[in-house]
């Protein structure tokens, strides 16, 4: 209650107001209509929804997805982390202003480009026809490999910069040191840039995969209404169907699984940064 009474802390209540409108009455309504039914609050809406075989096919495709999206972001972004850190003052500048410059454009702007890119005739059919790998054109587009791929483009940068964020910070001398004592790279990797590296990690991964499995346009434009997610049956249910019961309880799901993503990496996050 001392704080209220800090006229600085009042400078907050704008921001309280706005969010407790536009955040968490939206929230609290959702909350409260999937618990409702004819006869008040009840779980059945919860139970029909998890007894219905296509719902876990759902839930599913929603967690595979975006465990692909989180493991094709980390594996681009981890080496692409060390590249930032350790370039030169110049090289940095240009490789972070390709990295922050595409958050700037909208999903929807970068599904339609993916759509081109991904189609029979497109860049990435062409490359691999060029290559070698392709005797002839495949379709990526409306597939789930096609939505991984773009997902985790426009995702990627939210791997890179918590990951950079860290690498920064630790002396490339630790490395040269154990080198020294006859540790091999590998053994200097799993021993010393890893486990120093590994908050960054969960915080990349944690914003990626809770992205992932909250997209909404992505799939609609890359896949389309026949693969469904957690968020596209959201979005299905109140626009399309007018079940607002069933909106609601997939959303409810849908924060529940982000919500549990984020406290379960913080709490991961501070264990390895005090172990650290």
């Amino acid at each position: 209650m001392k704080a209220w009474r800090d006229p600085v802390a009042l400078l907050a209540l704008p921001a309280v107001l706005y969010l407790l409108v536009v955040y968490a009455y939206p929230l609290l309504w959702l909350l409260m209509k999937s618990f409702s039914g004819p006869a008040g609050l009840t779980l059945q809406p919860y139970v029909a929804f998890m007894s219905d075989p296509f719902n876990w096919r759902v839930i599913g495709n929603t967690l595979r997805v975006a465990a692909w999206v989180t493991v094709v972001c980390f594996i681009i972004g981890y080496p692409a982390a060390f590249a930032l850190a350790r370039a030169g003052a110049v090289l940095q500048i240009v490789m972070l202003v390709s990295i922050i410059l595409p958050l700037s454009i909208g999903a929807v702007v970068k599904a339609f480009a993916w759509q081109i890119v991904l189609r029979r005739d497109g860049v990435v059919t062409q490359l691999m026809m060029g290559l070698g790998l392709w005797d002839e054109p495949q379709r990526l587009l409306f597939t789930e490999t096609g939505l991984v791929l773009g997902a985790a483009n426009i995702f990627l940068p939210f791997m890179i910069l918590p990951i950079y964020s860290v690498v920064k910070l630790i002396d490339p001398r630790l490395s040269e040191a154990g080198a020294t004592l006859g540790a091999t790279p590998i053994y200097r990797f799993t021993h010393v840039t890893l486990p120093l590296t590994l908050p960054g990690v969960v915080s990349g991964v944690a914003f990626v995969f809770s992205l992932s499995v909250s997209m909404f346009v992505i799939p609609s434009l890359l896949i389309g209404d026949r693969f469904q997610t957690l968020s596209t049956l959201t979005g299905r249910s109140f626009l399309l169907m007018r079940n607002e019961q069933l909106g609601s309880t997939t959303a409810v799901i849908l924060l529940a699984l982000a919500v549990a993503i984020v406290v379960g990496s913080t709490w991961l996050a501070r264990r390895l940064g005090g172990n650290s």
